[in-house]
């Protein structure tokens, strides 16, 4: 599925969109360069779970918990780890197993680590700085 965002007000509509996609799928891949809006969209898309509290980039503490309408929300930054080891020692296997939604951005640094069942979002920018999300189940 690949849906444009031509501004920040298409969010709300392309998260929505997303959650009807992934069905019961609880495991989601946020893919894009520095600054694509990976955590904008997650903000978006954790509003449409019902996470009331405010939803911020997790790149310092790895790993930010919230509590949605129906499910707790797992939200995962690993853009500075240096090792897969540093993902074993955050405990992010037992985050997997644990049912909850998890949300990971930059999950190449992990890749050995994911699960075979998956969604994946891809954020690309255009040229003229609107933004291309792409869906897929994996």
């Amino acid at each position: 599925m690949k849906l444009k965002a031509t501004n920040l007000s298409s969010l709300p509509h392309i998260a929505s969109e997303l959650l009807i996609f992934a069905q019961d799928e609880k495991i989601f891949l946020f893919e894009g360069e520095m600054a694509a809006g990976k955590t904008t969209f997650i903000k978006e898309l954790c509003a449409g779970l019902g996470v009331l509290k405010n939803v911020s980039s997790p790149t310092y503490s790895i790993v930010n918990e919230y509590q949605g309408e129906k499910n707790k929300i797992f939200h995962f930054d690993f853009y500075r780890i240096k090792t897969v080891e540093e993902a074993f020692d955050i405990g992010f296997e037992e985050y997997l197993d644990s049912g909850a939604i998890c949300l990971i951005e930059w999950p190449d640094k992990i890749e050995v680590l994911l699960p075979t069942n998956y969604i994946k979002v891809k954020i690309e920018v255009a040229l003229n700085g609107e933004r291309i999300f792409n869906f897929s189940k994996i």
